[in-house]
């Protein structure tokens, strides 16, 4: 067990989707929690966060920061997605170990997993296959943050953790229809169809299947595998179930209680044909996820109309 209370534990990325929630999680763990925003420390900057982080000495750290986008975004901004998480990695986690912080976590994404992977995806299938080639930049990153706390590890006995959330969704998502992800894309697109009595307009052909998971149980699990958990192989996060992009436009329409005729844009890519992770090994440390994804998806069109989204078109 690594008792979080009375200690001081950043949250990299707090203004972010993943990173708030955590924020709103650890409210309750009677910690100290540090933030710091990127208009005072450039987290690409390895001088910069390493100053910050030996006068803020944290004891513990939750590495939400990335620059993230869906596949629009990854496709056309390859080097940004690929330098600028590096950067950020490699200043968080080797700042982490030269200021002698005690436990971090590093957050991932299960877009490592090899673009057919076998189903549902095991931790160890990560590098025994090519990746989505639209994402692939992104997910490099990801895999070196992964085995940059292994190595660490491995060298000096950090006690540095991974875990891979699969799609995430919630308060503070990115609603931009360029640049987000397909959740909060179908919510927003529903929610202007519904406006114009008009038709719901899918990317692709609504035939891949994803697995959704409601971000503030991906943040109870961080703290749950920060408290419980130490290894060097990584962990997944996941709900254990998976849904059609049709059915989850359905589904968004019948929680946005509108009927229209769903149009397929084939001229946009699908991605991976299906991303189901096996969450067993969490499981196994006594985790489990809360929210529905009907409720889920209740609970963020709720935010969405209430303003607590972003609109990040890069």
């Amino acid at each position: 067990m690594y008792a979080l209370k009375g200690k001081k534990v950043w949250v990299a990325g707090h203004r972010g989707m993943v990173g708030s929630a955590i924020v709103r999680r650890l409210e309750s763990e009677d910690c100290e929690i540090l933030t710091v925003d990127r208009t005072v420390v450039d987290l690409r900057n390895q001088v910069a966060v390493g100053d910050w982080m030996k006068a803020n000495r944290p004891d513990a750290v939750f590495l939400a920061a990335a620059k993230v986008g869906g596949i629009v975004a990854n496709d056309s901004y390859p080097a940004d997605f690929l330098l600028d998480n590096l950067l950020i990695e490699t200043a968080i986690i080797a700042g982490a170990h030269r200021a002698d912080v005690e436990k971090l976590l590093f957050l991932g994404s299960s877009c490592i997993y090899p673009k057919y992977a076998a189903q549902p995806i095991v931790e160890e299938a990560l590098l025994t296959g090519s990746l989505e080639p639209t994402n692939e930049w992104y997910a490099i990153a990801k895999i070196a943050g992964i085995k940059l706390t292994q190595a660490f590890r491995r060298q000096y006995g950090a006690d540095f953790i991974s875990a891979m959330p699969t799609n995430l969704y919630g308060p503070g998502d990115n609603f931009d229809l360029s640049s987000s992800h397909v959740m909060p894309a179908l919510i927003r697109k529903v929610d202007q169809a519904k406006a114009e009595k008009g038709d719901v307009v899918v990317w692709g052909t609504g035939t891949v299947m994803r697995e959704f998971l409601y971000v503030d149980d991906c943040a109870d699990a961080c703290v749950h595998l920060m408290k419980m958990y130490s290894d060097a192989g990584h962990v997944n996060i996941g709900s254990g179930q998976d849904i059609s992009i049709t059915d989850l436009t359905k589904l968004v329409m019948s929680v946005l209680d509108y009927d229209a005729t769903i149009i397929y844009d084939t001229s946009k890519p699908d991605g991976t044909p299906r991303k189901l992770m096996d969450s067993s090994k969490l499981a196994s440390f006594g985790w489990e996820p809360s929210v529905s994804l009907r409720d889920g998806i209740a609970l963020s069109y709720q935010a969405f109309k209430q303003g607590n989204y972003r609109i990040s078109s890069h």
